[in-house]
């Protein structure tokens, strides 16, 4: 049952990647479709293993954009960590749309916060548009595909939850 997890984890980290070469262009650079394949993934894994999905999801697609805002990135990455765990935990909880709201709410306002003490309130105040806009298109990206899957998991997968 391990490796099947670590194989899913795998397999929806390279789908982030993949989903991270679709780019929203904007002003602050990396912003990009990679956290839809991590939001599908908590109807198929464990709330850690989507985590880890979307931390090495945006890892790599930061890097395929030269990691523009530098060391910054691992910070970033530590916040998708957490906050798809959350949005996974709700996902099982059954709090359909209390999983919606809260990803918005901290993927687009919460986690760009550090960077109006760390790089100035001008970027914080620049990026925010951009990263709420991509950040909605993620999450109706995963809504609309989501339901569409909800069958195999209640099938054949869900001895993986």
């Amino acid at each position: 049952m391990q490796l099947k997890r670590l194989t899913l984890t795998a397999f929806f980290a390279a789908l982030c990647v993949i989903g991270g070469l679709i780019k929203i262009p904007s002003g602050i650079g990396s912003l990009a479709l990679d956290t839809v394949p991590a939001l599908i993934s908590a109807a198929f894994l464990p709330p850690v293993f989507s985590g880890i999905a979307a931390m090495l999801g945006h890892t790599a697609s930061s890097m395929y954009a030269g990691f523009p805002l530098g060391p910054f990135h691992v910070l970033i990455a530590l916040e998708m960590f957490v906050i798809v765990i959350i949005f996974a935990r709700l996902h099982k909880a059954g709090r359909n749309v209390m999983k919606w709201i809260f990803f918005i709410v901290a993927n687009g306002l919460i986690a760009p916060l550090p960077f109006y003490f760390l790089i100035s309130p001008a970027f914080f105040l620049g990026a925010v548009p951009f990263l709420l806009l991509a950040t909605i298109a993620n999450a109706v990206v995963a809504a609309v595909v989501l339901p569409s899957l909800q069958h195999v998991v209640d099938g054949r997968m869900g001895a993986l939850r």
